[in-house]
């Protein structure tokens, strides 16, 4: 009787969380022409079981109870752009929705790509290894061991897909700074030879009109001020003017979308689940964002520059307190040891760590490029 309750739960938290992740990566278009049997027969379904899932099999009663309320589910980018290969390449964007399931607020977090974590079969390194070494689904185990969380969903899509939409969508307006400018510009060389679409130049700064190429551009840029943890946030600022500009979009412009990008996705939804899902397409509401390790610092590892948790069981104490207002969260076995190994692997300690300031790169919600917020400046 209690597993079947809990089949239940599960059922209904995968229900009510699907349509939000399409929303976030502006792929909830596809539910306008999924009954067309040509744009079905381009999607990559991909199925995953909770084995498969890597689900820490010594999470407390307490922290399973915690999470029941909630739905968490992983977000892909991959860095093959677009090359429509799901299966190989290292997951340069890796993000979280969590959902709410009562109220439907979101969370979303970015976890650095460049993360030092367990990535599978004993090994240590930066995390958006792991989608190279073992697909989507050792991605998955990767962010379910290390950070003690029940993932069974994953959306993963080609950054090219990027660029359609935008153009799509008819381009994104964002702030962006003169030193972005000269990146943005220096970057759109590469996606033009990738994607074969052509842009002109920016010349100016402020509140800009970027068209595919300028905004993928835009969300690829590290080599500024804020490095890694800057680019996760201007990956965020698109993805939330990608959304609002779709919430926005007419049939037509919706249909052009779903037909370009359907080719530039692979996830575990199920179409079933997908149309039960868009009567609820305004529901979601996306309250806060956040990068992790909250805690972190670098260093130079077996895996080159590298971004090192302080310590990684304090900082997924954090996560469950952020994201399921768990105070009473304890960090499973599992979790300590693989804390511990990554102390003893990078000499890292609560002690010696030279940590990083992230506060100001972390939420994005209702910003519309990388300028710090009057209100946040004396944080």
């Amino acid at each position: 009787m209690a597993n079947n309750r809990r089949k239940k739960r599960r059922m209904k938290k995968r229900k009510k969380v699907l349509l939000f992740v399409l929303e976030i990566l502006v792929l909830a278009v596809l539910l306008v022409v999924l009954y067309f049997t040509n744009i079905l027969n381009k999607i990559d379904f991909q199925n995953m079981t909770d084995n498969e899932a890597g689900i820490n099999d010594d999470l407390s009663s307490e922290t399973a109870f915690a999470m029941e309320g909630y739905t968490n589910i992983a977000l892909f980018g991959l860095d093959n752009r677009g090359s429509g290969d799901y299966d190989t390449g290292n997951s340069d964007a890796i993000l979280i929705a969590s959902i709410n399931n009562e109220n439907k607020e979101v969370r979303l977090v970015s976890v650095y790509r460049d993360t030092y974590l367990s990535v599978g079969d004993g090994k240590y390194y930066k995390c958006n290894s792991a989608y190279e070494r073992g697909g989507a689904k050792q991605a998955v185990q990767m962010l379910n061991s290390n950070l003690d969380l029940d993932i069974k969903d994953y959306v993963s899509v080609d950054w090219g897909a990027l660029v359609e939409t935008i153009d799509d969508l008819g381009g994104i307006d964002i702030e962006v700074t003169d030193e972005e400018v000269d990146k943005i510009n220096e970057y759109t060389v590469e996606i033009v030879m990738m994607t074969g679409k052509e842009t002109t130049p920016l010349t100016e700064s402020g509140l800009v009109h970027l068209d595919g190429t300028q905004a993928t551009s835009y969300a690829r840029i590290r080599k500024l001020a804020g490095d890694d943890y800057m680019r996760t946030a201007r990956q965020r600022i698109v993805l939330q003017a990608m959304l609002e500009k779709a919430q926005k979009a007419d049939i037509g412009t919706l249909n052009k979308v779903c037909n370009d990008v359907v080719d530039d996705i692979s996830t575990t939804l199920t179409l079933k689940q997908m149309l039960i899902l868009a009567k609820d397409v305004g529901a979601y509401k996306l309250v806060e964002t956040t990068g992790f390790p909250f805690e972190l610092t670098t260093a130079s590892l077996d895996s080159g520059d590298t971004v090192v948790p302080v310590e990684l069981e304090n900082n997924v104490s954090e996560l469950h307190q952020w994201l399921f207002n768990d105070e009473d969260y304890s960090p499973s076995q599992t979790v300590q040891s693989i804390s511990a190994n990554i102390v003893k692997k990078s000499g890292v300690t609560l002690s010696n760590a030279d940590v990083v300031n992230t506060t100001n790169y972390n939420n994005t919600v209702d910003r519309n490029g990388t300028a710090v917020k009057k209100e946040d400046e004396g944080e």
